[in-house]
């Protein structure tokens, strides 16, 4: 009997069995649900691994706070107001940044931006006019550690602007984000020629028992847990941010600093932030010989 049944009857039972599995399936409810919906996207080849890991990187934006991804305070290349032609060249070149914050004094007081290319042509004499950094630099945008992500994004487009100073709940420059900070939330790092070294994809990785390779950007309660320390995440949100402090400058690849007897050497870093650093814990034998 079932092989008289016409095909179109078939089908439409078909559809009908379909539209069930759906509803008893229901939809995400959750973040981590949308997450495993993607996943599966990915195996069924309906998206590539790419386009997963970007719409990850989306999800992931939605959820931080420009403090998350900021360039520390300490790490920031100013310029001073009343600098001369000749000096911010020298900085500019040596950076190799396209933006700078101007600051009076110290980095509490921000004049505004300047942009590199409007410099160039008092450093090749083709300006006739005096010199004034005041007459060059453009408005500075001030935005909250507390402003979401995506957000900010969204006004950066708008808004036609690339950088913006953050400033915490007193009022005092704690960093400073780039619309290129945000993408490589979504997309990963954006290397160019001036990048060496690739980074692991995972944050976290352990060489042996005492030696960890890890990305600056891990949350401080996710390397304590995995490499057993008990590190504060009240001052600094990231492994990166609390280098950073200890070293008191922007470190260049190769440098080290021991905080609480354990080493931090920089193994890939830019002219704007660290990016991986190698970590060596205390030997276990060697502190039990020395309490002995």
């Amino acid at each position: 009997m079932s092989d008289d049944i016409p095909p179109s009857t078939n089908a439409r039972k078909k559809n009908w069995i379909d539209k069930i599995g759906q509803l008893f399936q229901g939809e995400p409810q959750n973040r981590e649900d949308l997450v495993e919906v993607i996943a599966g996207a990915e195996e069924r080849d309906l998206i590539t691994e790419d386009t997963r890991e970007m719409m990850n990187g989306v999800l992931e934006v939605s959820g931080l706070r420009v403090r998350d991804i900021m360039i520390p305070r300490s790490q920031i290349v100013t310029l001073q107001i009343d600098s001369t032609v000749d000096e911010l060249l020298k900085t500019v070149i040596e950076s190799a940044h396209s933006r700078f914050p101007v600051v009076n004094e110290d980095k509490d007081h921000i004049e505004g931006i300047l942009l590199a290319k409007d410099l160039l042509k008092y450093g090749f004499k083709q300006s006739d006019q005096p010199f004034s950094l005041h007459q060059v630099i453009r408005p500075a945008v001030v935005v909250p550690e507390s402003k979401r992500v995506d957000v900010l994004l969204k006004e950066f487009r708008s808004q036609r602007y690339h950088m913006a100073i953050v400033v915490d709940e007193y009022g005092g420059v704690s960093g400073l984000v780039t619309i290129e900070d945000i993408l490589e939330e979504i997309v990963g790092e954006i290397e160019d020629e001036f990048d060496h070294s690739s980074v692991e994809d995972t944050e976290i990785k352990k060489i042996s028992n005492t030696v960890f390779m890890i990305k600056a950007r891990t949350p401080i309660d996710e390397f304590n847990e995995a490499c057993g320390t008990q590190f504060s995440d009240e001052e600094f949100d990231t492994v990166g941010g609390l280098v950073s402090h200890a070293f008191g400058h922007l470190p260049e690849r190769n440098e080290s600093v021991l905080i609480d007897n354990i080493e931090f050497k920089v193994t890939n870093a830019d002219t704007r932030r660290l990016i991986q650093l190698s970590v060596k814990l205390p030997d276990p034998k060697l502190q039990e010989d020395n309490d002995d």
